[in-house]
């Protein structure tokens, strides 16, 4: 009876001895595995926080990219911009002086006609004549108007180079004429503010 009983007693010792090891098994295991699961939390965290920094510099890429080529767009547009308004200004140049060649050409057309108005002016009996030539001329002259062209004051003004061409000098009468144009021999004209023949004049001094 004494060895029965002693068994049972060495049986629950080894029982106990074994469930205290698979305790510890147990315990051993969870710790592993708490730590296990802390190294891939720190892991992760640190993943993130490298992706992170990624993006952070990919945007800073891309931000400094579209400021360039922002620069770009400016300033090909503000190229473009002034090559139009150059364009429009040639183009209104050009309109302006497109006729300055023919019109040059008529100026002597002009000058016969002056001249012919003053002969016959002379005449009385070509009273008609004359006035159906300076309704000519009046026209003629208009038409050439409506295109830009200016005659040049010269009588009695002050000579200035930028309309007047001096071909002689005689000496002023008084002070007041001195620095004057005393007489026209070719009337100047201007075309669109554009001088195309200078005024031929004689200067008192």
């Amino acid at each position: 009876m004494k060895k029965k009983e002693k068994k049972e007693m060495e049986n629950m010792d080894n029982d106990a001895s074994k469930t205290d090891m698979v305790s510890e098994g147990n315990k051993v295991n969870t710790e592993n595995l708490s730590e296990k699961n802390s190294k891939e939390e720190k892991g992760d965290k640190e993943a993130v926080s490298s992706e992170s920094q990624a993006c952070c510099e990919t945007k800073n890429d891309l931000e400094s990219k579209l400021a360039e080529i922002n620069d770009k767009y400016l300033r090909i547009y503000s190229e473009f911009d002034n090559y139009r308004k150059r364009t429009i200004k040639e183009k209104i140049e050009l309109g302006k002086y497109a006729n300055g060649e023919l019109i040059t050409s008529l100026l002597p057309v002009l000058d016969d006609f002056e001249r012919a108005l003053l002969l016959m002016a002379r005449t009385p009996e070509n009273e008609a004549i004359v006035t159906g030539v300076e309704l000519i001329f009046n026209k003629f002259f208009k038409i050439l108007e409506q295109q830009g062209l200016k005659a040049v004051n010269s009588k009695g003004e002050v000579f200035n180079t930028d309309f007047h061409e001096a071909v002689t000098k005689i000496p002023a009468e008084n002070e007041e004429q001195k620095g004057r144009v005393y007489d026209e021999i070719q009337k100047g004209y201007i075309l669109n503010d554009k001088v195309i023949r200078y005024a031929k004049v004689v200067v008192a001094e």
